[in-house]
């Protein structure tokens, strides 16, 4: 009997078949799972790499999607709103999307001021912006600086804290209660805060907890149309007379999000670094200045807001070397973008007042005017008062010990553990 080995042996070698080119879809890389969450920007470096300034990546559930990591492409695809619009309707892909996709809360579509387009986007993003524009920043220090010193007062003594659970998310949380006028309702301002974390997770809460919050922000809209108050919410109520409740709910919403987890996110990332870096932890007392330049310097190199969906071609097109098709779906990376080599062609030691970044997105279709600089007065004032009152501020970990939410649009901490000397609690 023939060995079939033997046979095996003699027989010519089958052809080894070539690897796929990169850029087809058989080399898109993951914008998902442990390496990607806890590695982020190496992702961005090996798909930026391995396939270009625009790169064919496939998100939760390997759905397909173009990923524009190019500084230059990213401000292309803000600024030509004619070519890549905001409705999700357009998109070519929806019948490969399983319906609890975790994704979802902000990709389907809804009646969000950040889904529309043209005129009525232009009208709407002005009455979020003219409500923003009523708030008093030096009204807003004052409570933020009152909150921060509360939220210290219940660990000053203790001589460590989990600044995540004890403070990060809190400032926020009480600043968007006096914002929009919310009541001080403990456990429903944490419902608000934590149902709107958690909809921007990848896991199979996100979309629940997306409705949550909608139903929070249905009868905060009805209360305020029936009487309205001197709040953010009023005032864009007042502002959209023309606009239904579910509308004014929607936008709202948006409003809140970056309130709050952007907000948030800013704060815990900016702490990390001045906890970490040497350039920033040696001037943790005495110099406000390092404050601002932390906050700065989160924005470009670790971006609360790592990428944005999304743009959907609204022709054949070209970007960035590839050919878009009608109704692509452009994820926007955000803190890729940022940290294009092309951008920096010299590692920076630090990247001072420049404010060119797109962490905040940017061109019509961006935030709403005073939007960002709300964000800042409240996360500044949050970071200030804290380093006031704890200057020794010690990571009760080792960096790498720390560990990253799993979410495919933000960048943000599990936890945040520190030790300090205690200190005393605010007279009064």
């Amino acid at each position: 009997m023939t060995n079939p080995q033997d046979d095996q042996d003699t027989q010519a070698p089958h052809p080894t078949p070539e690897a796929p080119p990169p850029g087809c879809p058989a080399h898109a890389a993951r914008l998902y799972g442990p390496d990607f969450r806890r590695r982020p920007t190496e992702t961005y470096q090996r798909i930026r790499h391995d396939s270009g300034q625009v790169a064919p990546v496939l998100l939760e559930g390997d759905i397909d999607a173009w990923f524009v990591l190019g500084y230059r492409e990213t401000r292309q695809v803000l600024s030509d709103v004619e070519t890549f619009g905001r409705d999700p309707r357009r998109w070519n892909g929806w019948d490969s999307v399983p319906p609890d996709w975790p994704l979802m809360p902000w990709v389907a579509y809804s009646p969000m001021m950040t889904f529309t387009e043209g005129e009525e986007h232009r009208q709407r993003a002005t009455a979020a912006s003219e409500a923003l524009a009523t708030v008093d920043p030096f009204v807003l220090r004052g409570h933020c600086e009152r909150f921060a010193d509360q939220l210290i007062d219940k660990f000053a003594v203790s001589g460590k804290a989990d600044l995540v659970y004890d403070y990060i998310y809190s400032v926020p949380t009480l600043a968007t209660a006096e914002l929009f006028g919310l009541s001080d309702d403990e456990a429903g301002l944490g419902a608000l805060a934590g149902g709107l974390a958690v909809s921007f997770l990848s896991n199979e809460e996100a979309i629940a907890s997306q409705q949550q919050v909608a139903a929070y922000v249905a009868e905060l809209v009805k209360a305020k149309r029936e009487a309205p108050g001197p709040d953010l919410t009023s005032q864009f109520i007042l502002n959209t007379p023309d606009l239904t409740e579910e509308q004014q709910t929607a936008d709202l919403m948006v409003l809140m999000a970056a309130a709050l987890p952007l907000t948030s996110y800013w704060i815990g990332n900016t702490l990390r670094l001045m906890l970490t870096d040497e350039r920033f932890a040696m001037t943790l007392s005495g110099n406000r200045r390092s404050i601002g330049e932390a906050m700065s310097e989160v924005l470009w190199a670790d971006s609360p807001l790592q990428n944005l969906i999304g743009r959907y071609a609204t022709r054949d097109t070209a970007l960035g070397g590839r050919r878009i098709h009608t109704g692509d779906l452009i994820v926007l990376g955000l803190a890729a973008a940022n940290a294009d080599p092309l951008l920096w062609p010299d590692t920076p030691v630090g990247h001072g007042g420049n404010h060119s970044h797109v962490s905040f997105s940017g061109g019509d279709y961006g935030c709403p005017v005073g939007g960002p600089e709300t964000a800042r007065i409240i996360a500044e004032t949050a970071i200030e008062v804290l380093l006031d009152r704890v200057p020794d501020l010690t990571l009760a970990v080792a960096p790498e010990e720390l560990k990253w939410v799993d979410s495919f649009w933000y960048r943000c901490l599990e936890s945040l553990p520190v030790t300090f000397s205690p200190t005393a609690v605010t007279a009064g």
